[in-house]
């Protein structure tokens, strides 16, 4: 039996990153209401308004820019600070631009190796991660040119969570496609229901169910689903580990 398996059913601690809108904003309103220690992130001091009802709940906030090694490692140590957490989930994404691998891939890997080892963690991935690439050839890992799609960066994102549920097996490590639904990113025509995409991550995090208390796996709404075949691709996931490795020049251990 994991930590995880032992704790599940009490109150727990989440961080959750991209806590200022959308699906983050949701997921803790939600763990806030059902009692649970919630800290939430925001990008700025300019963001820390659209948290304040949070925070006004009882959240814990921390600030940092994803798109910034430097502010990522800071972060790190803001949560790090609070206490050990039960759940971390990667929420935070871009859809373009060239800080794209960055706050999609690089981010979540440093809090990943950063963060001190909650019992679950939940990373944010798409269906478009289906239509990625699994090739790491000419990857610009730092911002300064655009390389990557927004498809690949759900394809690297939901490797990496495989690869830590094989690493860490006293983790309970999944991945999570929310659906298209109306937040910031998806735009408000999107026809997803807002409730059930970030219902997922809640119940992954604090859930007792036995199906929560699994690793490993890809969801959507409470389901599990094939993800691409490099997903579980343990040479990709160890090449994709050693380039995210280099780049942050921390290793995932």
């Amino acid at each position: 039996m994991t930590n995880a398996q032992r704790g599940a059913g009490r109150k727990a601690r989440v961080f959750i990153t991209g806590s200022a809108d959308g699906l983050g904003h949701s997921a803790a309103k939600t763990l806030l209401a059902q009692g649970h220690e919630v800290v939430v992130h925001v990008r700025s001091n300019a963001r820390l308004p659209a948290v304040k009802e949070l925070v006004d709940d009882g959240a814990i906030a921390t600030i940092g820019d994803l798109s910034d090694l430097a502010q990522i490692r800071d972060l790190a140590v803001q949560v790090n600070a609070v206490g050990r957490m039960d759940a971390v989930i990667h929420n935070a994404g871009v859809l373009s631009g060239a800080q794209l691998l960055v706050v999609n891939v690089v981010a979540p890997y440093l809090l990943t190796a950063l963060v001190g080892r909650p019992q679950r963690l939940i990373y944010l991935s798409s269906s478009m991660h289906a239509g990625g690439s699994a090739s790491l050839a000419g990857t610009d890992w730092s911002g300064r040119t655009s390389t990557g799609s927004y498809s690949d960066s759900k394809l690297f994102v939901t490797a990496l969570a495989a690869a830590v549920a094989r690493l860490w097996p006293d983790v309970l490590s999944n991945s999570v496609d929310p659906g298209w639904v109306p937040t910031k990113m998806g735009g408000p025509s999107a026809p997803g229901d807002l409730q059930l995409g970030h219902q997922t991550q809640v119940w992954l995090a604090t859930g007792n169910a036995p199906e929560a208390l699994t690793s490993g796996n890809y969801w959507h709404h409470e389901r599990r689903e094939q993800p691409h075949p490099a997903v579980n691709d343990t040479r990709f996931q160890d090449l994709l580990l050693a380039e995210l490795a280099r780049a942050t020049a921390t290793k995932l251990t």
